[in-house]
């Protein structure tokens, strides 16, 4: 009797804590989404709103929300012993240093101390899943910042043995034994004069989720009044002999060579006319089908050298028009798959060999043109950075004004200013028809919180703009 009623209470404390976290996550999601609906509603009624900023708020809550949705997913992963990891090569200095640029800013406005320090010896690439790792970073800096009100948050990176090591260590209040044990269980929030701080209760689950998902561990070190220190470690072997491809390279205007014919299948239109636009652009001819029926006509009657497909329709799935398309076609051609479900990345049994490529949804534009471009083998046209030397050839194209802007640009960078670098770059466009270009490349960077990428930019100009 005493066991059931232990049960019973177990049970309701659990149900508690998913209704305030049912709550909390509503919240959660309607921010982003307000600010997504109040911009698209001021696009839509031609307001005086500039478009790029629009969309950078767009895109980035945008972000928020998958992240959120990707933390859920992946605590669902792990209670159904169902790990996926997807490790490649990564600067993992750089992505140290990029999460701690975010949240740099933060501090300042609250006062606070900030640093980050990186080992002397530290190799130039390793192994790792890169979204996981910075998740997790992110999740740690985040809740550092946040209930940190006076002192430091100072970030530590070490690596040994093929493993990294990250401290994060704030000088808040700390965390009593009693919640200690509890902390880590998701939907659990924040107590006391903390609680109107906390988020959804998923931050330090999903972070403690990850560390499994990455061979490693999360482990707290904390008192009240003594500051706490979180402590990531997880697998990241040294990579030797790799040549990074120019993740600053400007992004392609076409390719070289024939034209060639995309198939796009997708039962939503607007997901549609999202894709037909972006490959239009680079040249490529578009044909597409709303159903499986349409996709496997149209493949009968053209030349089709790629195909991307929707895996949920109505009908005939993506997967049956996959498997339909690989046996019938005469020429075996790349299919890439795309997917606003996670666990359907490996299709269904016995139907592994019937795509090349998996992306899920909300698809990034740049990962789908770089997926489809390595199956094509294509040879990309990048413009960009060539238009911005010629323009750079004469002083004369270059005014004072510029030069001063990409002077206090490179001043922001070193303090890690991102809302001052902002304005600073849209002035740099507005300066000098010769600044478009650039800030172009400069805006790409700081949408990636990539200050590091930038400042090499800034360090490869010609000597026009110094």
């Amino acid at each position: 009797m005493l066991e059931l009623r232990r049960r019973v209470a177990v049970a309701e404390a659990a149900n508690e804590a998913k209704s305030r976290f049912l709550a909390n996550l509503s919240h959660e999601i309607r921010s982003p989404l307000n600010a997504i609906y109040g911009y698209a509603q001021l696009v839509e009624r031609g307001a005086e709103v500039n478009p790029r900023d629009a969309a950078r708020v767009i895109r980035r809550s945008a972000e928020h929300l998958t992240n959120l949705v990707e933390g859920l997913l992946d605590i669902a992963s792990v209670e159904q012993g169902i790990v996926r990891v997807d490790n490649g090569v990564v600067r993992l200095g750089a992505v140290v240093e990029q999460v701690a640029e975010m949240f740099a800013p933060l501090a300042a406005e609250k006062g606070l101390g900030f640093a980050c320090e990186l080992p002397a010896r530290l190799p130039e690439f390793v192994r790792m899943d890169e979204r996981r790792v910075r998740q997790a970073l992110i999740n740690l800096v985040s809740n550092a910042v946040k209930f940190t009100q006076s002192g430091e948050v100072r970030i530590v990176l070490r690596w040994s043995g093929q493993v990294a090591t990250i401290d994060v260590q704030d000088t808040g209040p700390g965390i009593s034994k009693e919640r200690q044990e509890r902390i880590f269980v998701p939907y659990e929030r924040a107590a006391g004069p903390d609680a109107d701080r906390a988020g959804a209760g998923l931050g330090l689950a999903i972070t403690s989720a990850i560390a499994r998902m990455l061979g490693g561990e999360l482990r707290l070190d904390s008192e009240p009044g003594r500051g706490s220190c979180f402590t990531l470690r997880f697998m990241a072997s040294q990579v030797s002999g790799f040549v990074e491809s120019g993740s600053e390279a400007a992004r392609p205007t076409g390719y070289e060579g024939t034209r060639r014919t995309i198939l796009l299948v997708d039962d939503d239109a607007d997901h549609l006319a999202v894709l037909r636009t972006a490959l239009g652009e680079l040249g490529f001819i578009i044909l597409q089908a709303s159903n499986g029926q349409g996709a496997l006509s149209l493949a009968t009657e053209n030349r089709i050298d790629a195909v991307i497909c929707d895996v949920s329709m109505p009908g005939m799935s993506g997967w049956d028009v996959a498997a339909r398309l690989s046996r019938n076609a005469g020429e075996r051609f790349p299919v890439l798959m795309l997917s606003a479900n996670a666990f359907e990345r490996h299709g269904l049994a016995g139907q592994e060999a019937d795509h090349d490529a998996f992306l899920l949804k909300p698809v990034d534009l740049g990962a789908l043109v770089d997926a489809l471009g390595r199956q094509l083998k294509l040879v990309w046209i990048k413009p960009v950075a060539e238009s911005m030397n010629r323009a750079a050839a004469s002083d004369h194209s270059i005014s004072a004004g510029a030069r001063e802007r990409v002077e206090r640009i490179r001043s922001l960078i070193r303090i890690g200013h991102v809302r001052g670098l902002e304005e600073e770059i849209k002035g740099l466009e507005q300066a000098d028809a010769a600044g478009a270009d650039l800030a172009a490349r400069l805006f790409g960077c700081l949408d990636r919180f990539d200050l590091a990428a930038m400042a090499r930019i800034l360090e490869e100009l010609p000597d026009e703009w110094r």
